[in-house]
């Protein structure tokens, strides 16, 4: 009688392992196998890490095997179980992969095809027509659109981590507990002692180094030591960890009322200030969207304030890009003045001070949470309800969304809800940041997440005028590689641009993305479906890209760069300042954060720029969905390339006093799961 050698591959993950009865069947072309005994309670197989064999001997043989079925009937008590994989050694000799990767939490029954990706043109036969089908139907029960708040994408329906389907939680929800978390930080770096001293001003600068952890050599104590230079402001425009606001100023603005008198002395190149634009030597960065955004009335002792500034850049004969003018709110007017280098020292300090904190808040609402978080999880959300796990593009896209729902579900769980730890130390929090996600979506359009796209729309590609753009030119190298790893891909599976077109699932995936995520509003510029080969790469770069690249370069730089508070302040306890002259020290100090909120934003920066254990860097994909030879091929090239950029990066950091290394992919994860 024909018999076959299966081997069962357990995840390595805690408590992956499983004692219940396990239960599997064969079903081939030709026929199914009888349900076979794999595993009884306390035999000792289907452990932690472990791989186990076992002969299974059929009647007669089953021709090509196409399905494994699998169950779990529990013994005890509910004993969840991570399947890896599942191997089969035909009689004849073949090997046969069937990926899995998912948690089996149930007594139903799990189906699995054979690792080979297939489009829905592959299959034939109907029995294989209807597990794809089915798979589908049950994802889309489990993973459904909700609307979070009025006019945000939508997002996963899940009240709380432990709602979610298990094979998108966290392996230990404890890591991802954002009030342990930050409350670990708080203790690791010393400062839980002045966590809870809300109202408590500091004394002067100083004090605050009584909370700031002085690691040598590193970008968080450069940046204490020179926070105060122009040239430390400017250069955070282009390498901090905001480093996608600037933009070429074509036109100084009516509401910025800058006069060549103001600026004259700014200036390097005996041009006006006009003769400047025209050149490309000034630089805008424009907080409009904080204008008229609610100020954090959570806590009725201490009264919080926003302001909307306009801040007006120059890049003098050294290249370097320095700040001439700054305009706290948007309407010019004798209450606003405009605040220059020339001015008295502090009030020129207090005015840069006012626009880190609100870059600061742009960052937190806008950057990061808005264009990473919350894009990703639509990209997620539609996935798995879309595409198969025998789908080319899910097997592409999976290694990308790991974690992603989980961070998201669990931040509205505890970080940005009402009376969340956002409201603590933020000044947008408390509702502010809520407006904040819903003015910038009108700004959230497919171009916007197109890279190079975006460079150039804020006439920043210029690598000879804009010579020390760092995120800009590790971004370009990173978003190539991806860019040309995803067309092999695509050039294996889609041989033609009519290809592209009947795969409906594709289709639909494109259109869950449109409808859902961005609310069907035709302004975003994202497409409906997708025609051409070329066209699919690029839409498969950008939701690479924003899930790795992106979310890294705007994250993982927190603790560097708003460890120091008076360079990221969170929070602001006085108005701007309304006339110039008046502005004192003291001023500043009681502007600034108090001890308390102070504490938790240092421990929040903190966790926020930590990785995760066991973290999956970029091109890492120990999770083989592909089997065939052509996509491992690729993958191994997509490495290359990645290593080349991390070689590139090295090299040009050495003796760098501000090394850039964000955009480096041996520090880009492969997701967003912080």
């Amino acid at each position: 009688m024909p018999s076959y050698t299966v081997t069962v591959a357990t995840g390595s993950q805690w408590f992956a392992g499983t004692d219940d009865y396990v239960y599997l069947s064969l079903e081939g072309t030709m026929g199914c196998s009888e349900r076979h005994l794999l595993d009884k309670p306390f035999y000792n197989d289907f452990e932690r890490g472990a791989v186990d064999s076992y002969d299974v001997t059929v009647e007669e043989d089953l021709g090509e095997i196409q399905l494994i079925k699998i169950e779990k009937r529990k013994y005890w008590y509910q004993d969840d179980w991570y399947l890896k994989y599942i191997t089969v050694k035909t009689p004849v000799g073949d090997y046969l992969e069937f990926p899995c990767y998912r948690w089996i939490t149930d007594e139903k029954e799990i189906v699995l095809r054979d690792g080979r990706a297939k489009l829905p043109r592959d299959d034939k036969t109907q029995i294989l027509k209807q597990h794809r089908r089915k798979e589908l139907e049950t994802r889309q029960k489990t993973y459904r659109w909700k609307e979070w708040h009025p006019g945000f994408p939508l997002s996963i329906d899940a009240h709380s981590h432990s709602d979610l389907p298990r094979d998108i939680q966290f392996d230990n929800e404890k890591g991802v507990d954002f009030i342990l978390n930050y409350s670990k930080a708080m203790e690791n770096l010393y400062v839980n002692r002045f966590m809870h001293m809300f109202q408590s001003s500091w004394s002067d600068f100083a004090d605050f180094e009584r909370i700031f952890v002085r690691i040598s050599n590193t970008i968080s104590e450069y940046v204490m030591q020179h926070w105060k230079e122009d040239f430390m402001f400017g250069y955070q425009f282009l390498n901090g960890c905001n480093p996608v606001l600037i933009r070429r100023c074509t036109e100084i603005p009516k509401k910025l009322p800058v006069t060549m008198d103001m600026v004259e002395c700014s200036l390097e190149r005996n041009l006006t200030l006009e003769e400047e634009v025209k050149q490309g030597n000034i630089f805008i960065v424009d907080y409009e969207l904080l204008d008229g955004v609610d100020a954090n009335k959570t806590d009725p002792c201490t009264i919080q304030h926003l302001a909307a500034p306009i801040c007006l850049l120059y890049k003098n004969l050294e290249n370097k890009i320095v700040p001439i003018a700054i305009q706290l709110g948007q309407n010019p007017g004798p209450d606003n003045p405009i605040f220059l280098p020339s001015d008295a020292t502090y009030d020129w300090l207090l005015a840069k001070i006012w626009v880190r904190s609100s870059d600061f808040h742009i960052h937190q609402t806008v950057t990061h949470l808005l264009r990473t978080h919350l894009v990703s999880e639509v990209f997620s959300i539609a996935m798995f309800r879309q595409l198969p796990a025998v789908h080319p593009l899910f097997k592409l896209l999976v290694p990308h969304m790991r974690f992603t729902i989980a961070i998201n579900t669990k931040a509205r769980e505890q970080l940005i809800c009402e009376c969340g730890l956002f409201d603590k130390a933020n000044a947008t929090g408390g509702g502010g940041h809520v407006q904040m996600v819903q003015k910038a979506m009108k700004d959230l359009t497919y171009s916007s997440l197109c890279f190079p796209e975006e460079i150039k729309a804020k006439g920043m590609d210029s690598k000879e005028d804009i010579p020390y753009y760092y995120y800009r030119d590790d971004g370009i190298k990173v978003w190539e590689a991806i860019k040309s790893f995803a067309e092999d891909v695509i050039h294996i599976y889609y041989e033609s641009d009519e290809v592209v077109c009947e795969d409906v699932e594709l289709q639909a995936f494109i259109k869950d993305i449109y409808v859902y995520g961005m609310r069907g509003v035709k302004a975003s510029g994202f497409p409906k479906m997708i025609r051409t080969r070329e066209k699919l790469a690029e839409y498969l770069t950008v939701i690479i890209f924003t899930t790795s690249a992106q979310h890294a370069a705007v994250n993982f730089g927190q603790y560097d760069w708003c460890s120091w508070i008076p360079n990221a302040p969170p929070t602001m306890r006085r108005p701007p300042p309304t006339e110039k002259g008046t502005v004192t020290i003291e001023q500043i100090v009681e502007s600034l954060p108090d001890r308390g909120r102070s504490c938790w934003h240092l421990g929040a920066v903190w966790a926020l720029s930590q990785f995760q254990d066991n973290e999956l860097f970029l091109g890492m994909y120990p999770d083989e969905h592909f089997v065939e030879k052509p996509v491992k091929e690729a993958m191994a090239k997509f490495r290359k390339n990645l290593d080349e950029i991390v070689n590139t990066i090295t090299e040009r950091n050495k003796n760098k006093k501000l090394p850039y290394y964000y955009l480096s992919p041996d520090r880009i994860p492969n997701s967003v799961a912080v």
